[in-house]
């Protein structure tokens, strides 16, 4: 959101959930678990990476308005970078790439709605959740501390 350019080589060695975020969205309060997995985890080389996406139509409308609902409702301490889009022709290459990833019922394809998870382990395997998942359920539990060291 600050204009400076990142890349998942920032993040080499660490476990990643990159999320869609949007502040409008019934399944917003997944923010406050997702903010619970960065305090639990982020010593032990994990983040979740924001990326708030309008593309249904439930975002803010600029990068200030969001950073500061981030911080004032949920004190995000997690990066939300800069808006993107996850469908489409002009999709942002990262989420072309995770997309192609099935979920545990084996479909891949469309982002299909706010709050689509991706945890990205250190080696670069993708586990994909459904934005109705939450941040903070078994499965995602499981998956992010086997990709961690122990503790």
């Amino acid at each position: 959101m600050d204009g400076e350019q990142r890349s998942l080589a920032d993040y080499a060695g660490q476990t990643v959930l990159v999320v869609n975020v949007a502040s409008r969205c019934g399944l917003t309060p997944q923010y406050a678990k997702l903010e619970e997995l960065q305090r639990r985890y982020a010593d032990r080389g994990f983040t979740v990476l924001g990326f708030p996406s309008n593309q249904f139509l439930q975002e803010l409308g600029s990068n200030e308005a969001i950073s500061e609902f981030c911080s004032t409702t949920y004190g995000i301490s997690f990066p939300v970078l800069d808006r993107v889009r996850v469908n489409g022709r002009n999709a942002h290459p990262l989420y072309q790439e995770l997309k192609q990833t099935p979920d545990a019922a084996g479909k891949a394809g469309r982002v299909t709605w706010n709050f689509e998870k991706f945890l990205v382990s250190p080696g670069r395997e993708v586990t994909r959740f459904r934005p109705t998942t939450e941040p903070d359920a078994p499965e995602v539990i499981d998956a992010i501390e086997a990709s961690l060291p122990a503790s």
